[in-house]
């Protein structure tokens, strides 16, 4: 390896671009490739890149010309099995965009596939890196809060973006909006807890977004509002509240913990509000202050992005992975459950019952 990482970017769409623009960011790194059937998706992405590079409309093109050191998968869930099935053969480093797959099968299928994989592979969970998200995983994991009892997520947002032959309006291309969106949130979750789910119970529906839409005849059918109750096999409560049609919100993820200690929470502003500040609240019991931490982000790093800078801090840590030949910070096991939890939720909105996990073959 040179003594700059060289990436290959396949899926040049919405996220294929976010990662390009924060692969820029990085010192001794650059992007030499980038691969999408899509000729509009493939302009866009060029021009982000100021560094030569090869340009592909052809996965297998794109393999057999071996230009880079690490691939960043970024396509249509949908396609997430295919592509993996088929980049294995370069051994090269792969961070994979989520969800890992759309099903609990696909997933389970490439943890078999790749069991004797030589380099990293990293399912992409951005959300982990957010600053003041990160900051409330380490004091409750130092047991800042005591014993931990209760975790909550609420995410007020924006609706789905437009994607390319707008493949993320239906179920069967995303997994869902439980799979789709919320894997994110089920994997802090469980990184938090540090637990495994034991049952699921979830309502939700699609109610506002999307239903005067029609493409080749076909209305979109994903959730757009929803609430979602996990427990934890350590007997930890989650709650994730999703609303989708919410976008003018001061803060756009507050994530909440709570032990017999004390409680800690977490605002990470709308991207749309241009905020760089986030900020992190602790109270103690046996305290009437609350301590307040606000936490900056550089701001070329917030332009770089809709997920509050963490896409570049998760490529530091990808990069760091790389260099020193570690395990990765989110492993297939950690993609194959945000995706069976997503696979629970969806199913207990669709049958009104509360999902165990026993049931599916984990």
């Amino acid at each position: 390896m040179s003594s700059y990482i060289k990436y290959g970017i396949i899926g040049a769409g919405t996220m294929g671009q976010e990662h390009i623009k924060n692969v820029n960011l990085l010192d001794n790194a650059k992007v030499t490739s980038i691969c999408d059937p899509n000729e509009g998706s493939l302009n866009q992405s060029s021009s982000l890149i100021t560094n030569d590079f090869n340009s592909y409309r052809d996965l297998d093109e794109l393999i057999n010309n071996d230009d880079a050191d690490a691939y960043i998968i970024a396509t249509p869930n949908f396609t997430h099995i295919e592509v993996l099935e088929k980049i294995l053969k370069t051994n090269k480093h792969l961070l994979i965009e989520k969800p890992l797959c759309t099903t609990i099968d696909d997933c389970k299928k490439f943890q078999l596939i790749s069991k004797d994989y030589s380099k990293v592979i990293w399912v992409g969970m951005e959300y982990r890196y957010m600053p003041p998200v990160k900051k409330l995983i380490e004091r409750v994991h130092n047991k800042t809060l005591g014993k931990l009892k209760m975790i909550s997520i609420r995410e007020h947002r924006f609706p789905f973006l437009k994607k390319v032959d707008n493949w993320n309006r239906f179920d069967s291309n995303t997994g869902g909006t439980m799979v789709e969106k919320c894997c994110h949130f089920f994997d802090l979750m469980r990184f938090i807890t540090q637990s495994e789910v034991k049952q699921v119970f979830a309502s939700g529906s699609q109610d506002v977004n999307h239903l005067d839409e029609k493409y080749s005849g076909k209305v979109p059918d994903i959730i757009d509002n929803g609430y979602v109750i996990i427990d934890f096999q350590s007997g930890v409560r989650g709650l994730l509240d999703l609303c989708m049609f919410a976008e003018n919100s001061e803060y756009q993820e507050e994530v909440v913990a709570v032990g017999d200690k004390g409680k800690i929470e977490a605002f990470v502003p709308s991207h749309d509000s241009g905020k760089n500040i986030s900020q992190v609240k602790m109270g103690m019991r046996n305290s009437s202050t609350i301590m307040t931490d606000d936490m900056e982000v550089d701001k070329k790093i917030l332009m770089a992005g809709h997920h509050h800078g963490s896409t570049y801090f998760e490529h530091l840590a990808f990069y760091d992975a790389i260099k020193n030949n570690t395990l990765p910070d989110v492993s297939l096991e950690d993609g194959l459950m945000s995706v069976a939890i997503g696979q629970a939720a969806e199913l207990s909105i669709k049958e009104n019952r509360v999902i165990k996990m026993s049931e599916f073959n984990l």
